[in-house]
């Protein structure tokens, strides 16, 4: 990092005493840090905490949403930021000040291109023509390691995964070289291995440019790696200020012991047959204290018949054809792949992004069509279920999506959202309805007043308890959670893993984890499967995978998980060589991968 020289020890940006307000309520209270040129602050806390408030207030696009200044300044620039107006700050938007949004479907335009979306940053600030913007676009998304970006600056978003989605908004959050960059959540949605990649960019970048970076995350592996100061904050205020050493070594605040003993651990688990369901720690009375039971969380039933059955199943998209409609390439996002799941059983996963996980998941409950095998739910194929049974799968099989912002009716309460699967499948009737939604709200920690609110008025963790809430709804046999923490702050995250855990005992639930966060996976998951281009790569047991990993990319995944300990030396390198890429020509698809049984249930893959 640059050393800090007497002139660059000046604030890049001060927020002084700042208080934000919604409708009279106030959300953000005397809020007070700098960032120093060179220098990364995180600000950590849980959903609803304020912290992407902060950031949105920088941008002053808090102001659309109808917020309210009630005291304070942002100093940059020699400038309050909150005295100039929406044309003055369009200059600086994108230029000056960056930000990475937490939600990349919601601030892409579906409409337009990705190229589209990137050269308009550059066009609007940098004084170049088209040709120059499209050769640098094309350069950010290598920078970002997408592949083939030629051809992905055609795409819409949609055409994309989550995680492609996020590393697009990294490059346009980085193409005019800003003075600050505002990075919210900005890894969420991204594996540990492109994480790692773009942690590296970020602070390559850092270095070179002199810039500021507010890095705000529920990531404390990441706050460990990137940060060089720590702001916590807790409803709304500031209650602790550190160095990063410091904060991780000996926390003061109650709230930050909490946030910090909820932090998931790789490694944790070793030695353990079984997943465990842990005790929480939570604050009572202004202290950290445990609670909840220590459980062994043996539910699987794998002495039954497999629950859901998938043999052979393979996925493609055709990508390009010619001028007469012929298919001349196709992605493979799913080759090959089979797996069963058993009553009571978690299956997790892993893999990186566009590695075909999401694809699964949603050929599974028949959002996608696959290109050929067999996916059988409690013995019958789905190919031979009748339109009747077909509806009653989608009972039976609920999906937590990645993104609750666009997986929820904006137009619709939460309550109405919520209760739409009970009236669809006519499950109850008149007001046990609305006391089985109250129900459901506070069983994933938010209260019944909350059924009365609009998706807007939650931040991203709550929406993402909301869409839980709705998936518990129909009283499910199968769950398909996709990323469905990677949204959550580590305390609220730590009670979702025990709510799973505590509805899979109960009710025999059986889950298909998709996950990047490998510790996570480790605390949660029976088994593991580990994806890489659309094929599994190694499978077995908890234990095998993560405790004796026996292929490359296993290996590779696990060592690239961010440690929550600022005391390591931060990784430097960048991962080498091509951009795994795959879309391919038609009649050129890729080698199917056969597996070996190195031990009972462990399967590694092998050169065909």
């Amino acid at each position: 990092m640059t050393p800090i020289t007497e002139t660059s020890a000046l604030p890049l940006i001060a927020i002084e005493n700042l208080s934000v307000e919604f409708s009279g309520n106030r959300v953000v209270e005397d809020l007070s840090f700098s960032v120093a040129p060179g220098r990364t602050v995180a600000v950590v806390g849980e959903s609803g905490s304020g912290k992407s408030v902060t950031s949105l207030s920088i941008m002053r696009l808090a102001d659309m949403m109808g917020a309210k200044f009630a005291q304070g300044h942002i100093r940059f620039g020699g400038q309050d930021l909150l005295t100039l107006s929406q044309k003055a700050m369009r200059s600086i938007r994108g230029k000056e000040i960056a930000m990475i949004f937490q939600e990349p479907m919601t601030s892409l335009n579906p409409v337009f291109t990705i190229g589209d979306q990137i050269c308009e940053v550059l066009l609007l600030h940098e004084n170049i023509g088209k040709a120059e913007a499209d050769a640098e676009a094309r350069r950010l998304l290598d920078m970002v390691r997408l592949p083939d970006s030629a051809a992905l600056l055609k795409r819409y978003p949609h055409q994309l995964s989550g995680g492609m989605r996020q590393r697009v908004m990294i490059a346009m959050a980085l193409a005019c070289r800003p003075k600050l960059l505002i990075a919210d959540e900005p890894t969420t949605a991204l594996d540990v291995t492109i994480q790692a990649q773009i942690l590296t960019i970020l602070r390559d970048l850092q270095a070179e440019l002199g810039m500021g970076m507010i890095f705000i995350t529920h990531d404390m592996g990441v706050v460990a790696e990137m940060a060089d100061d720590v702001v916590v904050m807790w409803k709304g205020k500031k209650v602790e200020e550190g160095p990063v050493a410091e904060i991780f070594a000996n926390p003061q605040h109650p709230y930050t012991r909490t946030l910090l003993a909820a932090v998931p651990r790789l490694g944790s688990m070793a030695g353990e047959p079984f997943p465990k369901r842990m005790p929480l720690t939570v604050l009572q009375d202004g202290a950290p204290v445990l609670v909840g039971e220590e459980r062994v969380q043996d539910t699987a039933r794998y002495d039954q018949k497999p629950l859901l059955t998938v043999k052979d199943l393979s996925v493609t998209f055709d990508i390009r054809r010619t001028l007469f409609g012929t298919v001349t390439h196709r992605l493979s996002a799913v080759s090959k792949v089979s797996f069963d799941i058993h009553p009571g059983e978690t299956l997790a996963l892993v893999g990186e992004s566009g590695s075909g996980k999401s694809t699964i998941g949603r050929t599974i409950q028949q959002l996608q069509t696959s290109r050929s095998g067999d996916i059988a739910f409690q013995g019958k194929l789905l190919s031979k279920m009748s339109a009747a049974e077909r509806f009653h799968l989608r009972r039976d099989v609920q999906y937590i999506f990645q993104d609750p912002f666009a997986s929820l009716d904006p137009r619709k309460t939460v309550g109405f959202s919520i209760a739409e699967p009970i009236h669809t499948h006519d499950i109850l009737s008149g007001q046990a309805v609305r006391r089985r939604v109250d129900e459901l709200l506070e069983r994933v920690g938010l209260t019944s007043a909350h059924a009365d609110r609009y998706p807007h008025e939650f931040s991203g963790g709550q929406r993402q308890r909301v869409a839980i809430a709705r998936a518990l709804a129909g009283d499910p046999k199968l769950i398909i959670a996709d990323e469905a923490l990677s949204a959550l702050d580590v305390s609220i995250q730590a009670q979702i893993i025990a709510l799973f855990m505590d509805l899979q005992a109960e009710r025999g639930l059986s889950y298909l984890f998709i996950s990047h966060d490998m510790a996570v996976v480790e605390e949660i998951s029976h088994r593991v499967a580990v994806l890489y281009l659309g094929q599994i790569m190694e499978m077995g047991s908890r234990a095998q995978v993560f405790e004796t990993p026996q292929h490359d990319y296993t290996r590779r995944l696990l060592s690239a998980v961010p440690v929550a300990d600022p005391t390591r030396a931060r990784r430097g390198a960048l991962i080498e060589g091509d951009i795994p890429n795959p879309v391919h020509k038609v009649g050129e698809e890729p080698a199917i991968l056969l597996h070996e049984e190195i031990e009972t249930g462990h399967f590694v893959a092998r050169r065909a």
